[in-house]
Formats: structure tokens, C-alpha cells, sequence
């Protein structure tokens, strides 16, 4: 079991095709430049950090001279020749012309290209920055965009400020018995089960992060502790840092009362008809019936996990 280590794929939120381009960002005449070129793209994303979309499966980008909304401008990046922004909106609906269906990256990640993926991701995240971050915390004066949307900057002091990313750890913990560790937590319904996870505190390292976590929310010890891949967590601004563990010592689950409403021990069957289910609830705890939507590392790190043992 010590040796065992998910393969798991690119998670679907860390896909991407397009070159940030940062060393341009702080060039304004190359970046107003790149919006007057009639074949730059435009994504629009709405106060509700929705994007309109074509037949629900791509997105409707916008020529630079259709966009008439109002918001923060942004740099995404370049590919293939083409330079892509976003214009971020905070406040009313963002129509901009185009199609009325709007829809967010919680609803589109399965079903966009690489490229599209990167880019919804970089604006959702930037947008939830944006959002929550107006004034400086030094001197609380309102910060102005700058760095092509990638930074923000105070009037008064001159200090620069950059999108925060909160680092959060995810764990498929396992047992000698070939079972995996799953739980939940009261805002899920019952049935409906994913692996543990956590924020990283202040001075610690992600390794050590995935052990006190797992003793706070069951109550077990685990070692053995690998990486496995990460991916960008945009709801507002989660870095997800993947891992596997090893339970050892006494496995008996004592879930913390205020943070897990249940958690048990599976084996691969059991957490593969649940896959097989879809997104099922149940009445009674102890039953599992649905797992995390299948954009999540949480789900990627099950089904790896669930294909050791086809």
C-alpha cells in the first residue's frame, strides 16, 4: 500500500492552452494595441461570474468593439496568434450582444477545450480578487487596477498589490484494507460523500497540513503522505494540493462534530456503484450514493484510486 501513488490525469480546473504572457502586461501600448486588433477575443463575465455561451458547450467570445459593458479590462494571454482579454463586471448584467446563455465555470468545466477552461478559470479567479481586494491593506485607500488586471496598486503609498491564492489541502486516505477513507460535511446531503480536505495555516508545510487535518476532522493518524497534482480552485481563490496518506494505528472514526457529518471506510465496490449512481441522495447515513462532480480533484483522486483495481 506504501508504494501505491494515484496516476492521476491533469485535473480538469489546472487545463490550459494559452501563454499568460505576462512579460506584456506592463506595457500599455502593446496591450490597447492588442485590443484595437479586430482579432483579439473578448470574455465577458457577468457580476454573477457567469460567461454567455454557445449551445451551453463553448464560449461566446466578443470582438473588442462589441464589448459595451463596463468593468475591469484584463490581459489573459495569447495563443496561436490570438490575444485574448476579459472584461469583468461587477455590478447589473453583462450583455454585450451576445447570446442570453450565460452560464459559470462550475457548470462549463467539463464540457470546454483547454483553452477556454484556462481562461474562464484565470478571469473567475481574478474577478473573485478583484471583488474582495479594492483597498490597500496598509493604508485602506481605494487601490487602482493595474498590470493589465493582474495587480493592484495604491494612490497613496505606491505599494502593489497581487491576486491572493489560498493554499487548501485534499487527501484520499487509505487503510490496510484496502478501503478509502470518505466523509461529509453538513451543507452535503446524506449519501453524498468526497475525501477530506483543508486550508494550509500560516508556517506550515502541505505535508503536515494533510496530517493535522485528518486528525482534527476523524480523529486518525496517517503517514506516508505523497503529492499527487494539483489544480486551481477559483471559488473565490483555492489553490487544491493533491495527496494520498496511509491510516495507521487505530482506525476507528471519530468525526469532529462541527465539520463532518459522517465518514466511514469503503472499499473499491462500494465507492464504484456510487460512481455508477450518479448523483443520488440517500435517507440514512452510513450509505453511500454519490460522490463529487467529476470536475473536482476530489473526484479525479477517487477514480484513480478506483482504477488500480479494474
Amino acid at each position: 500500500m506504501a508504494d501505491q501513488i494515484p496516476s492521476v490525469p491533469v485535473p480538469v480546473l489546472a487545463r490550459s492552452a494559452h501563454n499568460r504572457i505576462g512579460h506584456r502586461r506592463g506595457n500599455p501600448d502593446w496591450v490597447q494595441s492588442a485590443w484595437d486588433d479586430s482579432t483579439s477575443r473578448v470574455l465577458v463575465l457577468s457580476a454573477a461570474a457567469t460567461v454567455a455561451t454557445r449551445s451551453g458547450a463553448s464560449l461566446e467570445l466578443a470582438t473588442p468593439s462589441e464589448v459595451t459593458v463596463e468593468g475591469d479590462r484584463v490581459l489573459l494571454g495569447e495563443a496561436a496568434g490570438t490575444v485574448y482579454f476579459a472584461v469583468l463586471s461587477y455590478t447589473g448584467s453583462a450583455t454585450a450582444g451576445l447570446d442570453d446563455d450565460w452560464q459559470g465555470l462550475r457548470q462549463l468545466a467539463d464540457s470546454l477545450s483547454d483553452l477556454e477552461l484556462g481562461l474562464l478559470t484565470s478571469a473567475t479567479a481574478l474577478q473573485a480578487w478583484h471583488q474582495r481586494h479594492t483597498r490597500c491593506p496598509r493604508c485602506g485607500a481605494v487601490t487602482e487596477v493595474s498590470q493589465s488586471g493582474w495587480s493592484r496598486t495604491c494612490p497613496v503609498d505606491g505599494s502593489e498589490h497581487f491576486p491572493r491564492t489560498d493554499p487548501a489541502v485534499i487527501m484520499l486516505v487509505r487503510d490496510d484494507q484496502d478501503r478509502c477513507l470518505l466523509a461529509r460535511s453538513p451543507l452535503w446531503p446524506p449519501g453524498r460523500l468526497s475525501v477530506l480536505a483543508g486550508f494550509v495555516e500560516a508556517g506550515e508545510s502541505a505535508e503536515a497540513a494533510v496530517i493535522r487535518e485528518v486528525g482534527e476532522e476523524v480523529g486518525i493518524a496517517v503517514a506516508n503522505v505523497r503529492y499527487v497534482a494539483s489544480q486551481p480552485h477559483p471559488f473565490p481563490a483555492s489553490l487544491m494540493l493533491g495527496f494520498t496518506a496511509d491510516a495507521i494505528g487505530d482506525t476507528t472514526l471519530v468525526p469532529d462534530d462541527d465539520e463532518i457529518a459522517e465518514a466511514g471506510w469503503f472499499t473499491r465496490e462500494e465507492v464504484r456503484r456510487a460512481r455508477d449512481w450518479g448523483q443520488e441522495t440517500a435517507t440514512d447515513t452510513g450509505v453511500l450514493r454519490a460522490l463529487p462532480p467529476t470536475m473536482s480533484i476530489a473526484r479525479q483522486l477517487i477514480d484513480s484510486w478506483i482504477a488500480e483495481q479494474p
